[in-house]
């Protein structure tokens, strides 16, 4: 056992030396040095490596001494995918897979974060939430995040105007980040919107483990028109923060997903302005009420005054 300790430090001792730190050096650690060199400093080896997260750095080539670099630049910029990365032998570059965690990382934070009262508080949301009872089980089980609960639909029932034409409800989903960083821009823009154009709109709420389908639950107590639900999508390795707007006709019990219509990738983030997505939404509402329609059913109707 002793000789194998000797063995380590070693061993350890001649790899500092190689990076140019001083062995036996107090202050002395181990680790990535940028650019992959060591780099000597007071106190003897300093550990420091760039942000990868970087919009500059997430540009960077990581293939070195490639055939057509302006091409390869041209790529890169055109795709959030990690072409150009590189790699060092048949692993990944230490920056790429140090990006690749971060991103990671991001999405997790996404997933388990819930939405923050003073989030809803400046929407003016009361909240609610549906069957599911952890985060854990709103993973697994996704048919219990399309009903709300029997405690939930009391809540909506006393709190809730009746039979708007438009009812509006924001959910979690997938994304905290998305609801944090988009439905404080679009939920404004859509309330305007309809009373600009003499639309009613029922009381807005928060649904807390929301799966899209819990808009047929939510009608069944409010009776609207049209039912709309901001949620957060399910985040990826280069955007985390995109919402989507689902919205049907008469939501109800047995209503599928071909008879709604979804406006995804609103966010900041390489996608649709919220405040765009927003008036987009209202022209949508207007249509459902024109045809009393929505989904595979409202352009049927359309192809048919087109035809």
């Amino acid at each position: 056992m002793e000789q194998t300790r000797h063995d380590i430090e070693t061993i350890v001792q001649a790899v500092l030396k190689e990076l140019g730190g001083t062995p036996g050096a107090p202050g002395v650690s181990a680790g990535v040095a940028r650019g992959g060199q060591g780099a000597s400093g007071e106190g003897g080896l300093v550990i420091d490596l760039d942000d990868p997260t970087t919009a500059e750095a997430r540009q960077e080539i990581g293939v070195r001494n490639p055939v057509d670099v302006e091409g390869l630049k041209n790529l890169k910029a055109t795709t959030g995918a990690r072409v150009g990365a590189g790699r060092a032998g048949s692993r990944p570059r230490t920056r790429s897979l140090l990006l690749f965690q971060a991103d990671h990382g991001v999405t997790q934070d996404a997933i388990y974060s819930d939405v923050p009262q003073d989030v809803l508080d400046s929407m003016g949301l009361f909240a609610v939430q549906t069957r599911v009872e952890n985060r854990q089980q709103y993973l697994m089980r996704p048919d219990l995040g399309r009903e709300l609960s029997d405690e939930a639909k009391a809540v909506v029932a006393e709190k809730c105007a009746k039979n708007p034409q438009v009812q509006i409800v924001v959910g979690d989903g997938l994304s905290a980040a998305a609801i944090n960083n988009n439905a404080p821009e679009i939920l404004p823009v859509i309330q305007q919107g309809l009373k600009s154009a003499g639309i009613s709109s029922g009381t807005p709420f928060f649904v807390k483990y929301a799966r899209v389908g819990v808009i047929n639950s939510v009608n069944s107590v409010v009776g609207a028109d049209v039912v709309i639900i901001l949620i957060g999508e399910r985040p990826g390795l280069g955007v985390a923060d995109a919402m989507s707007a689902y919205m049907g006709w008469k939501p109800a019990k047995g209503k599928t997903d071909g008879e709604r219509d979804a406006f995804c990738m609103i966010t900041t983030q390489g996608g649709t302005n919220p405040l765009e997505a927003g008036a987009y939404i209202v022209e949508q509402v207007k249509k459902y009420l024109q045809y009393q329609a929505s989904g595979v059913d409202l352009r049927m109707k359309i192809s048919g005054d087109q035809g």
